[in-house]
């Protein structure tokens, strides 16, 4: 039997529809390198969602104003929170394998 990830109800279906937008906007096309140069820039690793949101990479990317990822992702509840990072970390890997190479140090764990 293969593995089945179990759903999980979405408590705050706008809040969580707009940021998971944003991600999507952020690492799709021509943003994605607007999105790795400024985590480069504010050296945030890729993987840590939280400082990604304090440093406005997403908002900036998204083309959003500076703070609205950061308050979309804290009006939402836990559970919503982790769906959203884990969305973000799949969303991640899928950047054009070229970029990846590129920066390949904001993908690097430490």
């Amino acid at each position: 039997m293969a593995f089945e990830q179990a759903t999980i109800r979405v408590v705050r279906e706008g809040e969580f529809a707009e940021l998971k937008g944003a991600i999507e906007k952020a690492v799709a096309g021509e943003r994605a390198a607007k999105f790795l140069r400024a985590l480069s820039s504010s050296r945030v690793q890729i993987r840590n969602f939280e400082l990604v949101l304090a440093a406005n990479a997403l908002d900036e990317a998204a083309e959003n104003k500076a703070g609205t990822g950061r308050t979309l992702y804290d009006s939402l509840p836990v559970s919503d929170q982790a769906q959203v990072r884990e969305f973000y970390l799949s969303k991640i890997e899928e950047v054009d394998p070229a970029l990846r190479a590129k920066f390949h140090k904001l993908y690097q764990y430490s």
